[in-house]
């Protein structure tokens, strides 16, 4: 009888481990011909060589897609790629094309494939629409994972609004992301413009297969190797919350909310629609009509993030260290500024001291660089981070200034600007966060907050 068992349980955990084995890999190329894919915009030339499609740089050509007939949603993709010196490439999926959004050009996220030197090959860009959504300067050794000049490993799992990626076997990118959860596959061959020298410059795609079935057993299980980011308006990810993130404005209501000189939420001047806080255009006057909102409770050390849309034209702002109780004449309240402004269009980018009033910059005192990765018509994540008298201000995933408060430098900064008759400006151990009102629309959402030792 002991034998029969022993037996039927090394039977049960044979089939467990065939099954596990088991995946219903398809291949979505025949290693003979491009049969179910279609080349989609731009004229660079696709052609199969040795069980490989082989893309073909082309002058004067835009970006050049070759797409599957058929579309996915939840997949795990694998494929092997290979990119020569100086070309940029990708892999699109869940893309579209559509004739009446940007005259047919795919758009979706696309695995980038890029070769420079500290490129973020196996991040994920979204073509045609929103830019990085993971840029991966802060995943060095995923950076590191990509092999010039030979053969590389692409894995992508979307499953759901989870998006991930490996480059090797290296772990590149944690994204939640709901924007569109079906769509094509397409290899890229990347506009070159009329460069003659990259003329002829291929990139090659082999062992190209996908899986979708049974997908939550095959997934590679979760790990916090890398940062996750969660782009899912007014969300909190289990991981997040783990981490200690937690949402500063709940996507409903004006909980934990109130004008900065005002003891309740402002009755006019501010929106709620569509889970987006909404500034409402009232002549572009400085907290005129509704006036700043701040939190009802002050903050020391801390990691702050915020969705901001700028319509045309606008100007506005995210403050911290405020003190409400300053000024309580006409104006704004007082505090560092993270400068929301339309550069290209707004009078302000021109005012100030080399661009210190500019998107990104900390208003009037330290300018953010111009090569700032903004997407002008959809949303952009502004991010602070505070930990004593460090500060930092981010841009969609890129560090564009850092600073150091509570010294002498900083003390000589504030004195030659307009904060110079304010006592203590930004020296304060802590204060509130402010939304601005300078008279723009302007659109907020996913604001969250980790608070920092």
């Amino acid at each position: 009888m002991m034998t029969k068992n022993i037996f039927l349980m090394m039977a049960a955990v044979f089939t467990l481990s065939a099954s596990a084995q088991d995946a219903a890999w398809q291949n979505l190329f025949n290693g003979k011909n491009l049969k179910g894919w279609t080349k989609v915009n731009g004229s660079a030339e696709y052609k199969v060589v040795d069980k490989t499609i082989v893309g073909i740089a082309k002058t004067n050509s835009p970006n050049s897609f070759l797409a599957t007939d058929k579309y996915y949603g939840d997949f795990i993709l694998e494929f092997d790629f290979k990119v020569d010196q100086g070309m940029n490439s990708g892999v699109q999926f869940r893309s579209l094309s559509d004739k009446n959004y940007h005259n047919g050009h795919v758009y979706g996220y696309q695995f980038e494939i890029d070769p420079a030197e500290g490129a973020w090959t196996g991040g994920i860009y979204d073509e045609e629409r929103r830019g990085w959504l993971y840029p991966m300067n802060d995943n060095p050794t995923g950076v590191k994972a990509f092999k010039k000049g030979e053969w590389n490993k692409a894995r992508i799992e979307a499953i759901g609004s989870s998006i991930r990626t490996w480059v090797n076997g290296v772990p590149c990118v944690d994204l939640l992301d709901d924007t569109t959860l079906s769509g094509f596959i397409a290899l890229q061959v990347h506009d070159i413009g009329n460069n003659e020298a990259m003329a002829g410059k291929t990139v090659s795609w082999r062992n190209i297969r996908i899986l979708t079935e049974h997908l939550e057993r095959f997934k590679t299980p979760d790990d916090t190797a890398i940062a996750q980011i969660n782009t899912i308006p007014n969300s909190i990810s289990e991981r997040e919350r783990r981490d200690g993130w937690r949402l500063l404005w709940d996507g409903k209501t004006t909980a934990g909310w109130r004008g900065a000189k005002l003891e309740a939420f402002p009755s006019k001047g501010w929106s709620i629609e569509n889970g987006m806080l909404k500034v409402m255009k009232s002549g572009g006057g400085e907290s005129a009509n509704g006036g700043d909102i701040v939190t009802v409770k002050p903050y020391r050390n801390f990691i702050l993030k915020v969705d901001f849309k700028i319509t045309d034209g606008a100007n506005s702002g995210v403050k911290y260290f405020v003190d409400p109780a300053l000024n309580k004449g006409e104006g704004s309240a007082i505090g560092c500024e993270f400068q929301l402004l339309d550069d290209w269009r707004h009078p302000d980018a021109k005012l100030g001291v080399k661009g210190n009033r500019t998107l990104g910059s900390l208003y009037d005192l330290i300018p953010a660089p111009d090569n700032k990765p903004f997407r002008p018509g959809f949303f952009n994540t502004a991010m602070i981070v505070v930990k004593d008298n460090h500060v930092e201000h981010w841009l969609n995933g890129v560090k564009i200034i850092e600073y150091e408060r509570n010294n002498q430098e900083w003390n000589a900064l504030v004195a030659y600007s307009k904060y110079k008759d304010w006592p203590n400006f930004g020296n304060a151990a802590e204060g509130n966060i402010l939304l601005q009102d300078h008279g723009d629309e302007v659109w907020f959402q996913n604001i969250k907050i980790k608070e920092l030792p």
